[in-house]
């Protein structure tokens, strides 16, 4: 790729510009990132495992969508964010120096560089991902050997889009892909303390943005208004939301047992609940928090479901999380709803790392992988019931994060286990 120097007077060529590297641009930006530390023992760990299985080079994918949030490449990289295509990726040869790949050329791709703990950056050329893998394999001699394909997202098992792999296969005949699961939940499912206080800020976070919830929450404001008061609060803190869920309904005749994932245009009313969730991400590792809100007095009937049904559950299911319990320790301490004549959403316990994630503990099932069946100290994970009235019309969803600590657990936010009343 051309330098800067020889090309500055003719930016107006597409390729040229496309093409740049090594511009002024950008170099007095500041971005919030982990230390080179932390990556290179990210790396590491991921060197041991490929030759713990006999890989030659992984194709690290990473995705957009909530589930993936770029997963692996955001882990290795710093390249968290992407919306310009189904996918991204990083080739990471197991002796060589590895390569993000970026959808946009020009500026866009001198901004990644700014920030990306992967020094060789490159565009995909107009979305021909396949045929920069494979252009990047053969310059570092991996014609022929293993290469395992990771998966974008791990949460629905999806991969590569079709036509970069088919590239592939046509371009490299004489390497073996193979599509594999894993390996990076399992590689930060134990945080190291970077990770767990990029974590905590964003509990913290967490506690400011659902503050700025209820300060808003005055009749005729709509619950998108809400989620745009939301949303500048993480903004303004140098964070990213993943996702704000915010549902109302009147306390009097409830409708919603879960909040809404997409806030509709319903004006707040004297009388309502608020039933919300919201997941913020810091350094590409998420927190997130959910608490109900009463616009005006709640009812006593509201009271005494909170504090006898879904603080006490919370509570009892809370008692579990220590080292050397277990998930299905966790599941039979659910079992609190059935027992006291209510329901519940299935999922009570989900994972945390870079996204909502396993081990997943839900009413009626475990879903874990056997390394993270046993809790540890410094897993984190998001404590969720959501207990629902025997007749099915209304749920209160309480949930904040919490670490394994030595000797139980710790939750994360400050906000307080309670049920908040906007005035």
């Amino acid at each position: 790729m051309p330098d800067f120097s020889s090309i500055r007077n003719s930016l107006d060529d597409s390729k040229n510009f496309s093409d740049l590297t090594g511009s002024p641009y950008y170099n007095d930006a500041i971005y919030e990132r982990f230390s080179d530390e932390e990556y290179k023992r990210r790396h590491s760990l991921l060197r041991e495992y490929m030759k713990k299985q006999g890989y030659d080079c992984l194709i690290v994918c990473g995705g957009p969508n909530h589930w993936s949030t770029c997963y692996g490449v955001g882990w290795l990289t710093g390249h968290y964010t992407e919306w310009h295509s189904m996918a991204v990726y990083l080739v990471f040869p197991l002796n060589a120096e590895p390569t993000l790949i970026y959808s946009m050329g020009g500026t866009h791709i001198e901004a990644v560089r700014r920030y990306s703990f992967v020094k060789d950056v490159r565009h995909s050329k107009k979305g021909k991902f396949g045929e920069v893998i494979a252009q990047i394999l053969k310059e570092i001699g991996l014609t022929q050997g293993r290469i395992g394909i990771t998966e974008c997202d791990s949460r629905f098992h999806e991969f590569m889009p079709v036509n970069h792999y088919l590239t592939l296969v046509k371009e490299l005949p004489n390497v073996r892909f193979e599509l594999i699961k894993g390996p990076f939940h399992e590689l930060w499912c134990i945080k190291s303390q970077e990770e767990l206080d990029a974590i905590e800020r964003a509990a913290k976070i967490c506690d400011v943005a659902l503050q700025a919830l209820i300060e808003s929450a005055k009749p005729g404001v709509k619950e998108y208004e809400l989620k745009a008061t939301v949303a500048k609060t993480i903004l303004e803190r140098g964070a990213n939301y993943n996702f704000i869920i915010i549902g109302s309904t009147p306390m009097s005749n409830p409708n919603l047992v879960f909040g809404n994932p997409y806030p509709s245009g319903r004006k707040i009313q004297e009388g309502d609940i608020i039933i919300n969730e919201i997941a913020v991400e810091y350094k590409g590792f998420q927190a997130q928090i959910g608490s109900p809100v009463c616009v005006g007095k709640p009812l006593p009937s509201v009271i005494k479901f909170f504090n006898e049904i879904v603080l006490e559950g919370f509570n009892t299911i809370r008692e579990q999380l220590k080292p050397g319990n277990t998930l299905e320790d966790v599941r039979r301490a659910a079992q609190f709803f059935r027992r006291k004549g209510y329901q519940s959403r299935p999922l009570v316990l989900h994972g945390l790392g870079v996204s909502s994630e396993g081990p997943e503990v839900n009413i009626d099932k475990v879903e874990a992988e056997e390394y993270e069946f046993v809790l540890k100290p410094n897993m984190t994970l998001m404590l969720e019931p959501n207990p629902i009235t025997p007749d099915g019309r209304f749920g209160i969803f309480l949930g904040h994060p919490f670490v394994i600590t030595k000797d139980g657990n710790r939750k994360l936010t400050d906000f307080p286990l309670e049920l908040s009343i906007a005035h």
